[in-house]
């Protein structure tokens, strides 16, 4: 798939993925949303993002987790 507002800059956040070039990790919306806040009060915090930025940024992660392995325990 190919992305449209994530992005990737060397320069820029130890090349850490981020949406549309600003200084917003990929990691820190995904960690917000684990929390369990919702789309609305994360735009509220980051009023630069749109709805979108944050549905791709699930998107990107969905596909990051089928490309590697994880260091998962099995279930018993």
């Amino acid at each position: 798939m190919s992305y449209t507002r994530i992005t990737r800059n060397p320069d820029q956040m130890n090349g850490e993925p981020c949406i549309r070039n600003f200084r917003i990790p990929v990691a820190t919306i995904l960690s917000m949303l684990s929390q369990e806040l919702s789309i609305e009060k994360i735009l509220e915090y980051y009023p630069d993002l749109e709805k979108e930025d944050i549905v791709e940024t699930l998107q990107f992660a969905a596909e990051a987790i089928n490309e590697k392995e994880l260091p998962l325990n099995r279930a018993s």
